[in-house]
């Protein structure tokens, strides 16, 4: 069974409030959402939250390592619940959506760069970049 947000926060040694459930209870459902998308799933349940509030959480959780912030090029973070894997992501340059791709080969961190000059190399970050179905043109 999934841990859910409160036992996540307890665990992670952050206080449990309602901004903090809340946000994590929508990510589940609504990854590789921005902050502002977040901030309108959240008002939904709660009716009034400010943006700063549900910045701070977002910041927060993803330092606990509760939340996994990607930054693709040109376009705003997003925050998914997926953190126990190093999986990739698929952007749309039109639009933003954005997919999860899983590693195609091997653990994490699924490439292995040609000189780490010294890194201990834990993690690969890769976007690729393309046309989502919704807005590739027709053929």
């Amino acid at each position: 069974m999934t841990p859910g947000p409160r036992e996540l926060l307890k665990d992670a040694g952050l206080r449990i409030t309602a901004p903090r459930i809340a946000v994590l209870d929508w990510l589940v459902d609504h990854p590789h959402a921005t902050a502002d998308q977040v901030a309108d799933g959240v008002r939904t349940r709660l009716g009034t939250v400010s943006t700063q509030a549900v910045y701070d959480v977002l910041n927060a959780c993803s330092r606990a390592g509760l939340l996994r912030r990607i930054e693709p090029a040109g376009h705003p973070a997003r925050y998914e619940t997926r953190i126990g894997d190093n999986h990739h992501h698929l952007v749309c340059r039109q639009c933003g959506r954005t997919e999860d791709v899983d590693c195609v080969h091997g653990a994490a961190p699924c490439l292995e760069p040609s000189d780490t000059v010294g890194f201990a190399v834990d993690e690969a970050e890769v976007l690729f970049w393309g046309s989502c179905p919704d807005c590739r043109p027709a053929t």
